[in-house]
């Protein structure tokens, strides 16, 4: 089971965590959630800019393919009952929630892994356009290096296991 959802308001983790779980059974044994905010400054800018709004544009059918991709891999990689992943656009303040990724299984460690492993490929693979404000000025924003090297990180493990 998959549910991707991409848009402008924000969500209730409560309402979707109890649907996952509803729809997945008695099968499931965990449900690992992530929910991100928009921070008030820019980690990656290191100039200690204060973030005044984060706008994300997507180009609909795209961007939802993108993610479909990425919960695709991980649900190959783990015994997934089942995912959601919703993401917002538009613009957003600092500390509104931005993602929401939830990842049920029968036991934690699946749980666990492919939760991040999602948020990871978000971060790099997940097809948005991100431009931020500050008290620096606007700017466009790209996965950081390390956002890249996370993600790096699980095709590597996959090459190790492959030998």
């Amino acid at each position: 089971m998959r549910v991707i959802k991409v848009q402008y308001d924000d969500f209730e983790l409560a309402r979707h965590y109890d649907d996952l779980r509803a729809q997945c059974g008695e099968a499931v044994g965990a449900i690992a959630s992530f929910v991100g905010l928009v921070r008030d400054h820019n980690l990656a800018a290191g100039d200690g800019g204060t973030v005044a709004t984060l706008s994300l544009e997507h180009y609909p059918g795209m961007t939802e393919s993108s993610i479909e991709a990425i919960v695709v891999d991980a649900q190959q990689r783990w015994p997934l009952l089942g995912v959601t992943v919703v993401h917002r656009v538009g613009e957003l303040q600092p500390m509104e929630q931005i993602v929401l990724v939830l990842v049920a299984s029968a036991h934690r460690d699946a749980a666990f892994a492919a939760a991040e492993f999602v948020m990871d490929y978000l971060k790099t693979r997940a097809v948005f356009w991100k431009k931020e404000v500050s008290d620096q000025g606007e700017r466009w924003i790209e996965s950081t290096l390390v956002d890249q090297d996370r993600a790096r990180t699980w095709n590597a493990a996959d090459q190790a296991s492959d030998h």
